[in-house]
């Protein structure tokens, strides 16, 4: 059965990368969560999606220059406020720890997908910072590393070799399997535009023939595409929606 993956939470109704996003997944029963993670000038492995604090806070500046108790001056949900359902509330979100998103998903039997975002900034050791604490507050569960920056990967297997590893990737590659098994690969995390035929466009997708339970693809919120990769059977689907996609996977799952 094709799993669901919240995409920073429930990023589509939800301020992304918070716990409230992560929570309203869960409680919307999505699969696994997909979280992105920097460091910053302390140490600390927070979780957040861009370098700097300026799209999705109140605050501005770079997380490799800032301190976690800096960090922690700025609302993560305040920059919502034109979403439908957003509440005063929001307003208190911080930017969470992975400690913390670890701490909170510990009672779900859920999958994580932790995107170590270090294809724009080198943040030394992170590799060690974030496999450390997936140890002592993993609980077990299975925890996915993926990065568009294919060293950063590589280091995570020389740190723990039996990782689950998961490029991601925005451009086609040739022989995709033979990446996946050369470089043992737990899966490849593709960009929808190169699974699915592009509309009003001669196009052919990447052979993935044979590969698709090694596919999880981002990001997909509308039915009809949704619809198209449940009938390919890829192993995950990100989306941004999760209340909307889950009820589709369900249905067609009643029908096989």
């Amino acid at each position: 059965m094709t799993k669901i993956y919240g995409h920073r939470g429930a990023k589509g109704s939800y301020p992304e990368n918070t716990l409230l996003s992560f929570k309203k997944a869960i409680d919307q029963g999505v699969d696994g969560l997909e979280i992105d993670v920097h460091l910053t000038k302390d140490g600390e492995v927070v979780v957040i999606h861009d370098e700097t604090l300026d799209r999705t806070t109140n605050g501005t500046g770079w997380i490799k220059q800032m301190t976690l108790e800096e960090i922690r001056q700025v609302s993560a949900g305040s920059s919502f406020t034109h979403f439908p359902e957003y509440d005063e509330s929001w307003d208190m979100e911080k930017v969470p720890t992975l400690q913390e998103v670890l701490e909170l998903i510990a009672p779900y039997q859920i999958e994580l997908n932790i995107e170590l975002k270090t294809y724009a900034v080198a943040y030394k050791g992170i590799e060690e910072k974030v496999q450390s604490i997936v140890e002592k507050y993993g609980n077990g569960r299975k925890v996915v590393y993926s990065s568009f920056h294919l060293p950063s990967l590589l280091r995570m297997k020389k740190v723990i070799p039996d990782a689950h590893i998961s490029w991601l990737l925005n451009e086609e590659i040739s022989l995709p399997g033979d990446y996946i098994e050369t470089l043992d690969l737990d899966a490849l995390h593709l960009n929808k535009n190169i699974v699915l035929p592009r509309t009003n466009v001669i196009y052919k997708p990447m052979n993935l023939i044979g590969l698709y339970e090694n596919v999880r693809v981002w990001t997909v919120n509308e039915p009809a595409q949704i619809l198209q990769l449940l009938e390919l059977q890829v192993n995950a689907i990100i989306t941004d929606f999760p209340e909307r996609v889950i009820p589709l996977r369900n249905k067609r799952e009643a029908m096989v």
